[in-house]
């Protein structure tokens, strides 16, 4: 499977554990869809994409989004350090646009979603950057 396929199967598992038990917490949502913290932030990203994700402050649900301006500007800023250099990596990024990680990784799963970046690798199963 593609991992842009991959993001948006994780979405959809996302998007099935808001559906099915109502708002639910960053660790609840990890514990029902067995996602990694930062597979779940790109889900995040790609569900705030497609207007699908609400956050309170304390849990997400499903409802339009009212991430736009904080995950949209975060991707603007991962568009142009990606725009600029070639073969950029996670920790780079967050240096780049001094962005915290998990933005970065909502940044690129909102990317993903528009089908505007390239991914060369596979997430490794723990990554050394988390």
């Amino acid at each position: 499977m593609d991992i842009l396929e991959q993001f948006g199967r994780n979405a959809g598992l996302v998007w099935d554990a808001l559906n099915n038990h109502g708002a639910l917490t960053e660790s609840q949502l990890i514990e029902l869809t067995g996602l990694r913290p930062y597979e779940l932030y790109i889900a995040i990203g790609w569900l705030a994409r497609e207007n699908k994700i609400l956050f309170d402050g304390e849990k997400y649900s499903l409802s339009p989004t009212n991430l736009t301006p904080d995950i949209g500007k975060a991707a603007g800023k991962i568009w142009i350090a990606l725009a600029t250099r070639d073969n950029v990596d996670i920790p780079s990024l967050v240096r780049l646009t001094n962005l915290d990680k998990q933005k970065v990784y909502h940044a690129i799963g909102w990317l993903a979603r528009e089908d505007k970046i390239q991914l060369r690798e596979r997430f490794p199963a723990k990554p050394n950057w988390l």
